[in-house]
Parts: structure tokens; C-alpha cells; sequence
């Protein structure tokens, strides 16, 4: 299986997930304008149906004999880093999957992966390293035979966090320098919180966290003062990546001497507050960003939780004294505004692949 893709130049495009038995779905076609018109979205759950009866649903909406990409969700494959191998180019895949045995949740004969370099050529050190994707293959399996049965004509299955990659180099090219990094964050109900920095149209930084239970309805702010300077500096040692958890979390290490020193803990304690709690895991990856990638300062950061997003993104500039601003793709893809939200949730992550070029890495 290949999983670059590069897009058609013209026609309708389908991008879809399946998991658990339910098939999320975007089809959009390009404009001249550079746009994309979005002509049907929607979720949809297999319920007590058999699989053809489903299928045949979905047939009756327009989905069937389509050009396609499937896009896994965050739990359907393992997204780990490693340092990469110095082999030639036609070995990278070989000697990267017996170096990621150790790490993955699963026998390495069991896995399909793909390799991609971290960060851009020019900001890489002397000891270069890698993303590696590890997806079963009982799920690419699955994922292709439902593919088939809909006549879909699918050339690669892409990933959440190049899609998310795709969408805010994107969004960063409209209003601020397109070279300087950016870091977003997506807040879906169910969903682990995912956090990507990206610069130059690359990938860099990415990490997956739980988001606290009651986050995304509590009100926001209560017992937490304005950010103030941190005290003191804490080795980078201290947030040494987590990979055989399988994605890129940080060390288990959040003990409250090592929380944000600019939060006022004086009014609650952090493991009762989801909103400190968040705030911690927010802040965390940032300050990685800052002493790891000091040559690429944040120009901003952007954020989704639905409905409250353009809240979360003024609480957030507010703590973190970040520039952030909600995670707005309305401009480049007409009538997703006017789905459902709960709708836009969970079909947000399958719109950055609408937006591959062919001179982009996947």
C-alpha cells in the first residue's frame, strides 16, 4: 500500500473514514478559485444493518464508482518517531520497521508502515529523524475491501496527522509567513486531543493527549489566573517523548512541581480542574517546542472544539499569552459551515486531504 497520494486535477473527490462501523464522508469538487465545494457530508452508522444492506445505503446517496482516499482515524494505526536509519533511500523502510518492533503494540510481520522525515531539510540537525505510520493489517484490509465493494477507486490511505498538517499550512499561508512555524490543536467529543506544529509545508512536532472528562462543557477559567512568566527552566530531558505508548505523548512525568508555573494553583487542585488539566498538556508541548526548535518560534496557535472554539481560542491566548485564533476552514471549503456541528467534528480531520499537492511529502 502507498500512502502519498497525489491529487487529480479535476472532478469530484471523495474522502472517507471507516471505523467501528461507521463511515464518515466529504465529497467536494475544486473550483478555479482554489476552493473546494463541498456537495455531500455527513456520518453515517452501520447499525443493525449487514454489511451489503449498508453498503447499498450508501449507494443510494451517490456514493457508489467514485475517486476516493480513505482516511484512518488516530486509533486505527500507531504514528511513532525514531532516529532515522542512515541505509540508502530504498532501504529506509526495510530498517525502519525492525527498529520500530519494540514499539508497536502488535507483532511487526502484522503491520503495514510507511516512513516520513520529521521537519523540513533545512532546519534538520545532524541526527535526522523520522515518522514512522504502523496500521494493521487486518485494517487495511477492511478498509480496502469496503473501498471495493463501493466501486471506489482508492490509490493510497492517508492519516489524521498529515491531514491536520495540510490544513494549517493552508491556513497559514492566508495570513501570517508561511515559513514560520504554527501550531494547531483539534478538541473532538470522544476523541484524544491532537496537537501538530508545522512549518514550510512540513511536519515537525505532533502529540496525541486524553482530554480531561467535562472539558468541552465546563466553563472555562474559573480558578485560573492570567499567564505570567515562567519561573525557573526545565530541561528538555524532563518531556522525553513516550513513543512505546504509541504516538508521540510526552513523559508521564505531571507532577504539580513541574506544572505551568504560570497557572495559580492557590484556588483548586489540577487533577480535580479539567480545564488546568488541559491547560497543563497545552503548555507542556509548547515549551518542547520552544527549547527543542528555538529556530522556529510559533507564530500562533489555532484551535477547533466546535461551537466553542472562537471561546476556547480567546481562553487560551489569555493562559498561554499565545496569539490564538479559531480554526476557521469555512473560506476554503464552501457549505461546510452549514453542516450540523456535530457533523463538522467529526469531517474537520478529513478535509486536509483535499488539500495535497503533488510537490508535498504525505
Amino acid at each position: 500500500m502507498r500512502w502519498p497520494w497525489q491529487r487529480q486535477t479535476s472532478g469530484d473527490l471523495l474522502v472517507c473514514s471507516w471505523e467501528s462501523q461507521t463511515l464518515a464522508y466529504v465529497l467536494a469538487t475544486p473550483q478555479a478559485s482554489g476552493v473546494w465545494a463541498i456537495s455531500k457530508l455527513g456520518t453515517l452508522a452501520q447499525g443493525s444493518d449487514t454489511l451489503p444492506g449498508f453498503q447499498q445505503r450508501l449507494k443510494d446517496l451517490g456514493l457508489k464508482g467514485l475517486q476516493a482516499v480513505m482516511l484512518l482515524r488516530a486509533d486505527q494505526y500507531q504514528f511513532l518517531q525514531i532516529e532515522t536509519p542512515k541505509v540508502p533511500p530504498e532501504e529506509l523502510r526495510a530498517a525502519a520497521r525492525y527498529q520500530v518492533r519494540d514499539m508497536l503494540k502488535t507483532h511487526v510481520d502484522d503491520v503495514t508502515i510507511d516512513v516520513v522525515q520529521v521537519g523540513d531539510e533545512l532546519h534538520q540537525s545532524s541526527n535526522r529523524h523520522s515518522f514512522v505510520v504502523a496500521a494493521l493489517n487486518s485494517v487495511v484490509h477492511d478498509v480496502l475491501e469496503f473501498s471495493q465493494a463501493m466501486d471506489w477507486r482508492v490509490s493510497v490511505i492517508d492519516i489524521q496527522e498529515m491531514s491536520l498538517r495540510n490544513l494549517q499550512c493552508a491556513l497559514s499561508k492566508q495570513g501570517e509567513a508561511a515559513d514560520r512555524a504554527h501550531a494547531a490543536l483539534v478538541l473532538i467529543p470522544g476523541q484524544q486531543a491532537l496537537l501538530t506544529i508545522s512549518a514550510n509545508d512540513e511536519l515537525f512536532y505532533t502529540r496525541r493527549f486524553d482530554v480531561p472528562e467535562g472539558f468541552l462543557t465546563t466553563v472555562w477559567g474559573q480558578g485560573v489566573a492570567e499567564v505570567l512568566p515562567v519561573d525557573g527552566f526545565t530541561p528538555v530531558e524532563e518531556y522525553v517523548p513516550s513513543y512505546g505508548a504509541g504516538d508521540l505523548s510526552l513523559g508521564e512525568d505531571f507532577s504539580a512541581a513541574h506544572a505551568v508555573a504560570s497557572v495559580n494553583r492557590d484556588n483548586f487542585h489540577a487533577e480535580d480542574d479539567p480545564a488546568q488539566r488541559l491547560l497543563v498538556e497545552v503548555q507542556r508541548s509548547l515549551d518542547v517546542w520552544d527549547r527543542t526548535w528555538s529556530s522556529l518560534p510559533l507564530s500562533g496557535l489555532r484551535v477547533y472544539a466546535g461551537e466553542r472554539s472562537v471561546e476556547l481560542a480567546r481562553w487560551l491566548t489569555m493562559q498561554l499569552g499565545q496569539n490564538t485564533v479559531a480554526f476557521d476552514v469555512g473560506a476554503m471549503f464552501v457549505g461546510f459551515d452549514a453542516a450540523p456541528v456535530e457533523q463538522q467534528a467529526i469531517c474537520l480531520p478529513l478535509l486536509g486531504v483535499f488539500l495535497r499537492t503533488e510537490g508535498v511529502r504525505a
